[in-house]
C-alpha cells in the first residue's frame, strides 16, 4: 500500500509538472562586501545565440594581467541553484589571479529560457560566454577551465568534449552516462527523480519533455525516445572528442550517490585517454563537496585549487605526481589511492549461492553449489522487507559524513517477501574496492518484476550493516519461464572484519526505485548443477 500511494504522489506531482505554466525562476542579486583584491560585478547578462540572455556574476582580480590575460574559470550552477552557488570558491581563485565567471544556465536564476539539460543550447550557451569573456575581460584565451556540481558539472564535461577553447573541466558529483544514470538495468530511479522535477518545477523553467521523459521512465512507455534523449545527453557517447584533443579531466563522486551512481563514471573514466583524475569520497549526491562551497575545509575542493592551478596556471602543485585514483573507505578515515581504474591488483572473489531450508537460511558457499537435482526457493512481492538502503539521501549523509550506517537484523527478513544467504565466518579482513556483482536464475510469476539485492557485513550479533545494492527490473520476462539475471551492485569501498560474515538480502522493493507493477508476483530462485547463481566481490590485499 505504501509503495501504490507513493506512486500515486509521484504521477501526480509529473502531471502537474506537465502543464503549461509561467516561469517559476527564482531571480536574485547577492551583493558582498568589497575587497581589496577583486572586482565583483553581480549584473551581468550575456546575449546567447537565440536571443536568451544568461546571467552571471564575475570575479577580477585587482592586479595587473599577466601578458597573455588572467586565467579563467567558468562555474555553471548546480539543479535548482543559481550562479551564486560559488561565491565563496570563486572569491579565493580570484584572490589568487583567476578571472571567475559564475553564471546560471539557461532556465535557472535570472537566465531565460527553458532547462536544456546538457543539450546543443547549453552548449551555444558555452560558446556565447567564451565570446563575451574574450571580448569584455582581460581573459587568457589559452587557460580556460570549466567546473560544476551535479547538474553544472554535466554541462562543464559536455562543454569540454564540444567547445575547443575549454582546456580543461573538474566535474563534481557527475555523470559519464545519463542514460544509466536514470535507468541502469532499466531500473526508475523513483525517489530522486521525483526530488528532481518537482523541485526544479517550483524553482526553474523546465522544458515539458524533462517531466516527460521521467514519466515515460515511471510507467515504461516511449522508452526508445526516452533514451535516445539520455544518450545525446551522456558524455560517455563523447569521450573520443575529449581524447582526440588530450583535454585533462578531473572527476570527483560519492559512494551515497544514489542520484548519479558512480559504476558509470568509473566506466566513463576508463575510456578517458587524457591526463585524468578521479576521486571517490562517502556521502551523497553532492555531500562529498558541498562543504567546501561555504568555505571548509575539503578534499575534493583542495584538489580542484591543485588541478586548476597546475593546468591553468602551470604551477607545479604534484597533483599530476599523486596517484589518479583515491577511494574514500566507508565508516572509517582511510583513503586508499591506485595508480588506475580499474584496480590493477583488484582480484575477484566469487561465492555461491546455495539454496535457504526449510528453518535455515541460504548460505554463500567457496566451491559452485551441486545439488542431485533442481531446488527452489519462491519470495513474493506485495510487501516490502526489512532489507532497505533507509532513508533516501539522508542515511547515505548520516552513513559518509557521521559514520552511522544503514543496519538491519537480517533474522528479521521476511522469508515470504524475502531471500537471505550468508557465508562463513571470515579469516582476515576482507577489502572490497569496486563493483560487486551478482548472478541468479530465477522464474518470474509475471512478465514484470523487480529484484533489490543488498550486500551486508555480518557481524555475530546478526545485525547486518548495509555495504551497498543494486537493483534489476525486467519489464517483458516470460512468465514461468528460468532467465539468468546479471547485475552490479553500486561500487563500494568497504573493509569487513575477519570474523564476520558476508551476507546478501533480496526483496522487490526499495523506496529509491520504480517498481514495474502494483500487482503481487512470485519469483523462484532456481539452484542446480546447471544454474550456479554467484556473488562476485573484487578484493584488494
Amino acid at each position: 500500500m505504501t509503495k501504490q500511494f507513493f506512486q500515486i504522489a509521484v504521477f501526480l506531482v509529473l502531471s502537474l509538472s506537465l502543464l503549461p505554466t509561467a516561469s517559476a525562476n527564482i531571480c536574485l542579486e547577492v551583493p558582498l562586501p568589497r575587497s581589496s583584491e577583486y572586482d565583483y560585478e553581480d549584473n551581468i547578462l550575456v546575449d546567447s545565440y537565440d536571443g536568451i540572455q544568461i546571467a552571471a556574476n564575475l570575479f577580477t582580480p585587482k592586479r595587473e594581467a599577466p601578458a597573455a590575460g588572467f586565467p579563467v574559470i567558468i562555474f555553471v550552477n548546480s539543479w535548482v541553484l543559481d550562479e551564486h552557488e560559488y561565491l565563496i570558491q570563486a572569491a579565493q581563485f580570484a584572490k589568487k589571479g583567476y578571472l571567475v565567471f559564475s553564471y546560471s544556465a539557461r532556465g535557472w536564476g535570472c537566465s531565460g529560457g527553458e532547462v536544456n539539460v546538457v543539450g546543443d543550447k547549453d552548449m551555444l550557451d558555452i560558446s556565447a560566454i567564451i565570446d563575451w569573456l574574450l571580448a569584455n575581460t582581460q581573459a587568457d584565451s589559452g587557460n580556460i577551465g570549466i567546473s560544476g556540481i551535479s547538474y553544472g558539472s554535466g554541462i562543464s564535461l559536455m562543454g569540454l568534449a564540444k567547445e575547443p577553447r575549454l582546456k580543461t573541466a573538474v566535474a563534481m558529483s557527475t555523470w559519464g552516462s545519463l542514460t544509466k544514470s536514470l535507468y541502469q538495468h532499466e531500473t526508475p530511479r523513483l525517489f530522486w527523480g521525483f526530488l528532481l522535477v518537482s523541485s526544479g518545477f517550483i524553482t526553474g523553467t523546465l522544458d515539458p519533455v524533462i517531466a516527460q521523459n521521467y514519466f515515460n521512465l515511471i510507467l515504461n512507455q516511449n522508452i526508445p525516445e526516452t533514451i535516445e534523449w539520455a544518450e545525446a545527453r551522456s558524455v560517455s557517447n563523447f569521450v573520443h572528442l575529449i581524447n582526440e584533443r588530450n583535454a585533462p579531466v578531473y572527476l570527483a563522486n560519492n559512494f551515497g550517490d544514489n542520484l548519479f551512481q558512480p559504476n558509470n563514471l568509473l566506466n566513463f573514466y576508463e575510456r578517458l585517454n587524457v591526463p585524468k583524475r578521479l576521486d571517490l569520497n562517502q556521502g551523497t549526491h553532492a555531500s562529498g563537496e558541498g562543504f567546501g562551497l561555504v568555505g571548509l575545509d575539503n578534499y575534493t575542493w583542495n584538489n580542484t585549487h591543485r588541478w586548476f592551478d597546475y593546468w591553468l596556471k602551470g604551477i607545479d602543485t604534484q597533483i599530476m605526481q599523486d596517484k589518479p585514483v583515491t577511494m574514500a573507505v566507508d565508516l572509517s578515515d582511510q583513503r586508499d589511492e591506485f595508480s588506475n581504474w580499474p584496480i590493477d591488483e583488484s582480484v575477484n572473489k566469487t561465492l555461491y549461492l546455495k539454496p535457504r531450508g526449510l528453518f535455515s537460511n541460504g548460505e554463500l558457499l567457496q566451491s559452485p553449489y551441486h545439488p542431485w537435482w533442481t531446488r527452489t526457493n519462491t519470495i513474493i512481492s506485495g510487501l516490502d522487507t526489512v532489507a532497505t538502503t533507509g532513508i533516501p539521501a539522508l542515511s547515505a549523509i548520516l552513513d559518509g559524513h557521521l559514520k552511522i550506517p544503514v543496519k538491519t537484523p537480517l533474522s528479521l527478513v521476511s522469508r515470504v517477501n524475502g531471500i537471505v544467504f550468508k557465508s562463513q565466518s571470515l579469516t582476515k579482513k576482507m577489502k572490497i574496492r569496486g563493483i560487486p556483482k551478482i548472478k541468479l536464475h530465477v522464474k518470474p510469476s509475471s512478465s514484470k518484476l523487480q529484484l533489490n539485492a543488498y550486500l551486508y557485513d555480518v557481524p555475530p550479533s546478526g545485525v547486518g550493516t548495509l555495504i551497498t545494492h543494486g537493483p534489476v527490473t525486467l519489464h517483458s520476462a516470460q512468465a514461468g519461464k528460468v532467465v539468468q539475471l546479471d547485475w552490479e551492485f553500486v561500487a563500494t569501498a568497504y573493509d569487513v572484519p575477519a570474523g564476520h560474515k558476508i551476507g546478501i538480502a533480496l526483496d522487490t522493493f526499495d523506496l529509491l526505485y520504480g517498481v514495474p507493477t502494483i500487482l503481487p508476483y512470485s519469483v523462484a530462485f532456481k539452484f542446480n548443477s546447471d544454474l550456479s547463481s554467484k556473488l562476485v566481490l573484487p578484493l584488494v590485499d
